[in-house]
């Protein structure tokens, strides 16, 4: 339940030092505001996606294994490097990635015909099974973290930090 601004303020009250970052300027002379910073912020809206995605998603899955399951599902079979290029993951992070994921039965690699010296990563078909198990609830994950925000507030969010990256 959201509260009315009035009891926002109510129960944290205004302080003139703290300026809402959305208004974009603060006096010189107040400093460095860490509440005002981006990255503060980010990491605040992270943490609280991080906090839902682990309470809600199923199999003990991290949200990068996740990542390289969805992407494996929408792409298909792809190499460990374009795949963590696709997912935002550096070569180390994906590597340990789909070896716990191919531990545990969800992915397989295999020779690239057209490359031998290529591995190609794959769903299996318990990978497979797993994502439709996992997609709707990850579709609540993402509703749960943009609860607070109307429809416009969310496509606004995301059309807003896809021109950061």
């Amino acid at each position: 339940m959201r509260l009315p601004s009035r009891a926002v303020e109510a129960v944290i009250p205004h302080s003139p030092m703290i300026e809402p970052a959305i208004k974009g300027r603060r006096k010189r002379e107040e400093g460095y505001i860490l509440d005002s910073q981006v990255g503060f912020v980010l990491r605040q809206a992270q943490q609280r996606h991080t906090t839902i995605f682990a309470a809600l998603m199923i199999e003990g899955l991290t949200p990068t294994q996740w990542a390289a399951l969805a992407k494996l599902r929408e792409c298909g079979a792809c190499s460990q490097n374009l795949l963590g290029r696709l997912t935002a993951m550096d070569a180390a992070t994906i590597k340990g990635v789909i070896d716990r994921l191919t531990g545990r039965g969800f992915t397989a690699t295999r020779p690239d015909p057209a490359d031998g010296r290529r591995l190609l990563v794959d769903l299996t078909d318990e990978g497979s099974t797993l994502y439709e198990r996992a997609a709707p609830i990850a579709e609540i994950i993402t509703a749960k973290t943009l609860e607070p925000l109307n429809e416009d507030e969310r496509s606004t969010l995301i059309a807003l930090l896809r021109r950061l990256t």
